[in-house]
């Protein structure tokens, strides 16, 4: 009598399950990866927020420089036509003239066109700056001012007439910022059961802000 046949097993693939300690390598590396991009900026923030928040202790000592100059006749004469515009940025020569002359490029930027003058308000981190020329007699009249180191830091932690390279340094900084914090969340949810501080550090962390925000901030 033959044996009877025994249902061949069928091999199926393992699933790989992910380790917890890929995941760990893959949050400790990009913890310390955001952590560099983003530590000079972190710094920089941390400390303008200390500086904006006591503004009233560091005092501004501005500086100011002005410059006269004169509009040649040549390039005069461009400006006596109005443009089609109110705000139209200063013809090309014009502007050229005016930076070599006073030291300040207002190309590109708008202009305020009045029957007298022509104005370009030039407004900077850490200081102003401006540049007039008179429609009738060529005049170039000039001011930069400078309120100091602090200021500018302050500015440039509020973005406050930065430019577009600096809004998006500050987006990029920020993505950076967010991913060290996430990672370092997720870190801690890692370490938590060995670490019985953990959750109520971060508690407080939250809790503290929401009762200040609650009790004083009307």
């Amino acid at each position: 009598m033959n044996a009877p046949l025994l249902n061949p097993t069928v091999s199926r693939p393992k699933k790989r399950r992910i380790s917890r300690g890929w995941w760990l390598k893959q949050l400790h590396t990009w913890h310390w990866i955001s952590a560099a991009v983003s530590l000079v900026g972190m710094l920089m923030f941390a400390a303008t927020g200390v500086t904006l928040n006591h503004a009233d202790l560091v005092p501004a000592q501005p500086k100011v420089i002005d410059r006269t100059a004169t509009l040649p006749p040549s390039l005069l004469r461009m400006l006596k036509v109005s443009p089609a515009a109110a705000d139209a940025p200063l013809p090309a020569p014009v502007a050229a003239s005016v930076a070599q002359a006073a030291g300040l490029d207002p190309s590109g930027r708008a202009a305020e066109w009045s029957e007298d003058e022509v104005y370009v308000a030039m407004p900077r981190p850490g200081g102003d700056a401006w540049v007039s020329i008179d429609r009738a007699t060529g005049a170039i009249k000039a001011e930069t001012t400078s309120q100091g180191w602090v200021a500018l830091l302050n500015d440039l932690h509020k973005g406050r007439n930065t430019g577009l390279a600096w809004r998006l340094f500050i987006d990029v900084f920020a993505g950076a910022a967010i991913l060290f914090s996430g990672t370092g969340l997720l870190l801690l949810q890692f370490h938590a059961k060995h670490r019985k501080k953990t959750w109520p550090l971060v508690g407080l962390g939250l809790a503290v802000p929401l009762i200040l925000f609650i009790l004083f901030i009307h």
